[in-house]
């Protein structure tokens, strides 16, 4: 179908280079066809990677998507300017009163500060607050699934002795229709110095682990009853996106490993291969299908 962008959002020549089909708002009001309506809350510091990265998985032969970008007031950015957010997405105020078929939040560089000490928090929690009776099914990445299991469910964060760098196999512990289609077990990328536990999950009734790794620690988490979804890894990732922020710490002197299971022979000289591409596609996929579309399958 057809992503539904606005007119001048500069990652939009990227996608028409891959072919994928590309409306802009004004001209897809128009055509009078309701797409669903999807708020991606960006947080991560290169705005452009992060979009053009999900846009790419929001493309979906079911459903025309129409996508609003949206960033936090309260957060002055180092790597974006004012004046791009101000051309390209919307502030929490300027949303607000409109309901969502869905939204993602995305992950943050702030993993390592107390929740409370993210000078965003409070806004981040009324957005999430929000979200409960004005989203019909929220997804939330790496920091953000942290953040929001907090916030919801008051579930903690633990920082790691090293980071979580690579990609892992995750067995699938419970059924459910977001990972319809799945190899078991399936492979995803981590990159993250925190953990949440499966000990703090199991003690809330309404959430259960629908995937973990022996390795990687508890990925998919979800509350099916209020279609939320908390997912720890980066399936979002481009093929080179660990081989850019490994090489990014080198090039910084920060102590960092290189990202497990992911160089061939542990060779960064060797173009690593996308190997959780699959699983990546059918996770947004089964999302958009399953939880988001007013035509859920059943």
């Amino acid at each position: 179908m057809t992503l539904i962008l606005k007119k001048k959002l500069p990652v939009i020549e990227f996608l028409k280079k891959e072919n994928i089909p590309i409306e802009n708002f004004s001209d897809f009001i128009v055509n009078g066809v309701k797409p669903l309506n999807i708020a991606i809350l960006n947080l991560m510091p290169n705005k452009e990677t992060t979009e053009l990265q999900l846009l790419r998985l929001l493309d979906s032969q079911q459903f025309s998507v129409k996508v609003e970008f949206v960033y936090v007031a309260t957060h002055k950015t180092k790597n974006t300017s004012e004046d791009y957010l101000k051309k390209h997405y919307k502030s929490f105020e300027e949303i607000k009163n409109q309901k969502w078929d869905g939204m993602i939040i995305t992950g943050a560089p702030v993993e390592l500060l107390e929740f409370e000490e993210v000078d965003y928090w409070t806004e981040l929690k009324n957005i999430m607050d929000w979200a409960v009776s004005n989203v019909t099914s929220a997804f939330f990445i790496c920091w953000g699934a942290q953040a929001a299991l907090n916030h919801y469910y008051q579930i903690p964060k633990y920082k790691l002795s090293e980071k979580m760098f690579g990609v892992f196999y995750h067995p699938i512990n419970h059924i459910s229709p977001i990972t319809n289609g799945f190899q078991n077990p399936y492979l995803a990328p981590h990159s993250r110095h925190t953990e949440v536990i499966r000990k703090d999950i199991e003690k809330i009734s309404d959430l259960k682990i629908i995937s973990e790794s022996e390795e990687a620690g508890v990925y998919i988490v979800a509350n099916e009853k209020k279609k939320q979804f908390f997912v720890t890894g980066h399936s979002e990732y481009d093929v080179n996106t660990l081989k850019d922020e490994y090489l990014r710490d080198v090039n910084k002197g920060l102590p960092i490993n290189k990202p497990r299971n992911y160089f061939l022979n542990n060779n960064e000289n060797i173009a690593p291969l996308k190997t959780w591409d699959e699983h990546a596609k059918l996770l947004f996929s089964n999302w958009l299908n399953y939880y988001v579309s007013p035509f859920q399958k059943q």
